[in-house]
Parts: C-alpha cells; structure tokens; sequence
C-alpha cells in the first residue's frame, strides 16, 4: 500500500506535540543514572579471544584512532608429521578517544565480532592524554555491552543453524540406534533372571564307560 501523502509530516508533529504537552521533570543526575535505549553509543569494548589481529578496524578508522601492536609466533603441528603454522599474537590494542568520532565503522568491518558498542559513557579525564584506553580498559567495557535483541519467533531460521541442527540430530539418533543394539547384544548374551540354567552331561566317574 503507498504511503498517504503528507502522513510522514503527520507522524512528525505528533511526536512534537507530545513532548509539548508532557510535564518538565527533573532528573537527579548523577545520583540518578539516565535509561539509555539499547543502541546507544558511548564507548568500543574489545572482546580480545575473537581478535585475530586483521587490522581491518585499524586500517578504516577514518579518524585512525585505534592503535595495534602484535608479533608472530609458531604453532607446533597438531599431530605427528603435520605442518607448524604461525599465527598472530595482540600486544597491544589502544583507542584514542579524544580523536574518536564514534562512526562505528571499526565494528561494523570486524570479521571476527570482537568490537560491540556498551553504553558506557562516564569515562572523562582530566588530562587529554588519559584518553587513550588500552585493550584492559576495553576489556572492562565489554562486559556492560547488552544481551543482543531476540530473533523474531516468525523469521527464517539461517541455513547455518539449520544444517547444523540437523546434523546433531542424525548423529544423536545414530548413537542411540547404536546404544539400543548395544543393549539388546547385552540381553541376549545374559540369561534372564531365574531361568533354569542348561544342565551340562555328567562326567563320567572313574572305571564307568570304558570299553571292554
């Protein structure tokens, strides 16, 4: 259905007129601590395990903000006569928040999801240079990041989650085919409670059953 013309200007001066006609109220901050909406932005959090030193974030900061330092090191092979490989190791992972312009964009061309936005906003400094927090500080911060917003029961399951979920359950249904077998093996090797055992042949006494 096409939008009613003008109904976006509608929709605008309703918004204006409610905040017209609400009652001017005075919030006691600091004491009392503002409700943020859940996509606020107010500092980055590095969520350090997911970082694999790309230097994506580092590299698009139009503000070039974000500082990284990170050497190499060699991984022994897994198992005997494999390959050793080598891979990246964070040193150092700094924000300058006095150059940053919060754009977001360091979290949205992270790869790996170890750049989330908290709502964290308390953070000033006396000193400038007290601005620029290191990967520790970030660390902090990412644990006030909130939960992400629940799916919607009506969408599309991804096709990642499903073929995954089917794989779990060919395998769970395999083990228990295999457990069932198992069981059953079990029950026909044991006899059953109480039955009469086979009675074996006597063996002969000595002198009895030999031949003349």
């Amino acid at each position: 259905m096409p939008p009613i013309p003008g109904s976006g200007l509608a929709k605008g001066l309703a918004v204006t007129l409610r905040t017209m006609t609400k009652k001017t109220v005075t919030h006691q901050y600091p004491d009392a601590q503002p409700e943020l909406p859940p996509r606020s932005r107010g500092v980055i959090g590095l969520f350090e395990e997911n970082c694999t030193v790309c230097m994506l974030c580092a590299r698009e900061c139009p503000d070039w903000c974000i500082y990284i330092d990170s050497h190499k090191e060699t991984v022994p092979a897994a198992a005997p006569g494999g390959r050793e490989r080598s891979r990246n190791v964070l040193d150092r992972f700094a924000i300058d928040f006095s150059l940053c312009m919060y754009c977001g964009i360091c979290i949205e061309v992270c790869p790996f999801d170890a750049l989330f936005w908290s709502p964290e906003f308390e953070y000033a400094e006396t000193d400038i240079r007290e601005l620029t927090h290191e990967r520790d500080k970030l660390r902090e911060w990412m644990w006030t990041v909130p939960a992400p917003p629940a799916l919607d029961p009506g969408a599309e399951e991804p096709k990642e989650i499903a073929a995954a979920r089917k794989a779990a359950e060919k395998l769970a249904a395999a083990q228990a085919q295999e457990q069932g077998q198992a069981g059953e093996q079990a029950q026909a090797a044991d006899p059953a409670p109480g039955a009469p055992s086979p009675e074996r042949p006597a063996s002969p006494r000595p002198g009895e059953g030999g031949t003349a």
